[in-house]
């Protein structure tokens, strides 16, 4: 199954740079960085990934990088945990949340296809 930090479409690394200005799946930040955005520490970044919020990707060396969907749903997170969700609660929800907003927008994109009735289309 998959989690809410596994996003299809990965960035290519031949993309241009623009493009990877631009991609929200592109790993840009590393683990320092990423902790000094959020305000959190890099031991905060390795419990997401540990739960399996966040599976960040690695540079060549080995070192954690992390996208801005990635840094949005490890603020996600922390506001859970601030207001005194346990972590693995807070990942739990987020998770569920994000699945459910795929479900609704599938939903929609399937109920665009029905005629004004609420019918299903008849076989062609």
């Amino acid at each position: 199954m998959a989690q809410a930090g596994d996003r299809p479409g990965q960035p290519d690394d031949s993309a241009g740079l623009e493009d990877k200005f631009d991609d929200e799946d592109y790993p840009a930040y590393s683990m320092g960085r990423a902790a000094e955005m959020l305000g959190v520490t890099p031991a905060f970044l390795r419990s997401l990934d540990t739960a399996r919020l966040i599976v960040p990707q690695r540079s060549s060396g080995g070192h954690r990088r992390y996208s801005r969907y990635q840094l949005r749903l490890a603020q996600r997170a922390r506001d859970l945990i601030d207001q005194g969700t346990p972590l693995e609660a807070a990942c739990r929800i987020i998770i569920l949340e994000d699945q459910l907003a795929e479900a609704q927008r599938i939903n929609a994109q399937l109920r665009e296809g029905l005629p004004g009735d609420g019918t299903p289309h008849p076989p062609a």
